[in-house]
C-alpha cells in the first residue's frame, strides 16, 4: 500500500485492505482519543470512495451527552475535505467483542449511503463485517424528507 498525506490532512492510498483500514483505525486513530471518564478508546478509519481515508478518535466530555464518537468525527473529517461518498468504514476498540457502531452513528453514515461496508473489530483481531443498510434497514433519509433520491 502507498500512503501519502494531502494537504487536507487525509491520507491518500492507491490501495487500502480492510486490514489496512482496521491498523489504521487502532494505530493512528485510536491512540489518540480522549476517553478521561470511560477509558474506552475508540478509533475510526473511513475510506473514501476516491481513495482518501479519514480517521476519526472518540472524544469525551464531562457533559456526557457532548461526547463526539469516533466515527461521528472521522464522517466530519471527510465530509470538510469534500468527500460526500464512502466506501468502509473500520471502527476498533479494546473491547471482548467486535465494536458495534452505535444507532446515532449508524444514522449519520446512512445520510452518504446505505452500501457502505462497515468492518467492527476489537483489538484482539476479532472483526464482524456487514453493509449499513443491514445495520440500519430502516433508515430516516432524504426520500423521506423530499420524496425523492438525490
Amino acid at each position: 500500500m502507498s500512503v501519502e498525506l494531502t494537504a487536507d490532512s487525509s491520507k491518500r492510498t492507491s490501495f487500502m485492505d480492510d486490514t489496512e483500514l482496521i491498523q489504521a483505525a487502532i494505530t493512528e486513530a485510536r491512540q489518540n482519543a480522549y476517553a478521561p471518564y470511560s477509558g474506552f478508546r475508540v478509533g475510526a478509519a473511513l475510506l473514501c470512495e476516491d481513495g482518501r481515508v479519514f480517521l476519526g478518535a472518540n472524544v469525551e466530555n464531562a457533559v456526557y451527552g457532548l461526547t463526539m464518537c469516533a466515527e461521528r468525527v472521522a464522517v466530519a473529517n471527510a465530509v470538510t475535505a469534500g468527500c460526500r461518498s464512502f466506501e468502509a468504514l473500520a471502527v476498533v476498540a479494546d473491547g471482548p467483542t467486535p465494536c458495534p457502531v452505535c444507532g446515532a452513528c449508524r444514522q449519520v453514515l446512512a445520510e452518504f449511503g446505505p452500501e457502505t461496508r462497515i468492518i467492527m473489530a476489537n483489538i484482539a483481531g476479532e472483526v464482524k463485517k456487514a453493509k449499513l443498510k443491514d445495520l440500519l434497514p430502516t433508515a430516516f433519509t432524504n426520500e423521506q424528507l423530499f420524496n425523492e433520491k438525490r
